[in-house]
């Protein structure tokens, strides 16, 4: 029996295999059709994910401007809601304090001025002004309790209660007119000496002005208080140190305004002149 040598038999079988175009493994596609994984199909993919990146890079800026948007907006709202919020603790001392105003005059007057107990109640109303006078200031600005209203009416009832109280020691004689206007007019002068060179900056509250109230506070307190003997000598003391502070603090008040509002005039032609160059 003849029959096929192995190698003859092979080589038909390989080429069976690799087909007539001679590529082995497949036969080869036909020209014009293209393999999934062909460079137009790859093109075609990337092309669909960035435009799918860029959608969800869209979206997702889209989300992020309109999220902050909406925080932006619930800040103002909750601001504009403190804002407007007027019954807080820190206002309603305050207008506690500006009611007290009348109170003290009413007492201190009582039954002509003069007698013990009705001092004593004067002073008992302008003790409680000063205190709230140290209390609203500070709730105002460890929570966020500060408001327009707080701004005008807080050293409004300040100038309030202590112009009463020196125009009734005065009226009554037991404290000099002079004592009177010169508080009175420095306290003014400087507020109106802030409004001033506000365009500049603030003049900060100072060490010194704070130790003025207080000396201020006692002083007067103890003269709405009937005292005699050692205590009314040690009243005119405390008073004569609150006269002191109040004309030194005051002088010290207005170099800080003239120095800011040099400092701000030169920083202003320093700018118009950049702008110009």
């Amino acid at each position: 029996m003849t029959g096929v040598p192995a190698s003859a038999a092979g080589g038909s079988s390989s080429a069976r295999r690799t087909g007539p175009r001679g590529t082995s493994g497949a036969a080869q596609e036909p020209a014009g059709r293209t393999n999934p994984g062909s460079a137009v199909d790859r093109g075609t993919a990337e092309r669909g994910a960035t435009d799918r990146g860029t959608t969800d890079r869209g979206s997702t800026e889209r989300g992020s401007t309109e999220g902050g948007a909406a925080g932006r907006g619930g800040k103002i709202a909750a601001a504009a809601v403190n804002q407007a919020s007027v019954w807080n603790v820190a206002n309603l001392l305050t207008m506690l304090r500006l009611l007290l105003v009348p109170a003290f005059v009413a007492l201190m007057l009582g039954n002509g001025g003069y007698d013990p107990a009705w001092r004593s109640f004067a002073w008992a109303a302008f003790a409680i002004a000063m205190i709230t006078d140290l209390f609203d200031g500070h709730l105002a600005r460890t929570y966020n309790l500060v408001t327009d209203f707080g701004k005008i009416a807080d050293p409004i009832a300040d100038k309030a209660i202590m112009g009463a109280a020196l125009i009734c020691l005065s009226a009554l004689g037991d404290l000099p007119w002079w004592v009177t206007a010169v508080i009175l007019g420095r306290e003014l002068g400087i507020t109106v000496l802030r409004f001033v060179v506000i365009r500049y900056g603030v003049i900060p509250a100072s060490r010194g002005g704070k130790l003025k109230t207080l000396t201020q506070g006692i002083a007067v307190g103890m003269y709405v208080l009937a005292l005699t003997g050692p205590l009314a000598t040690l009243r005119f003391w405390v008073m004569a140190a609150a006269v002191v502070l109040t004309v030194a603090t005051g002088l010290d008040y207005v170099k800080q305004a003239i120095v800011l509002r040099r400092r701000g005039i030169a920083e202003r032609r320093a700018a118009l002149k950049e702008t110009e160059a």
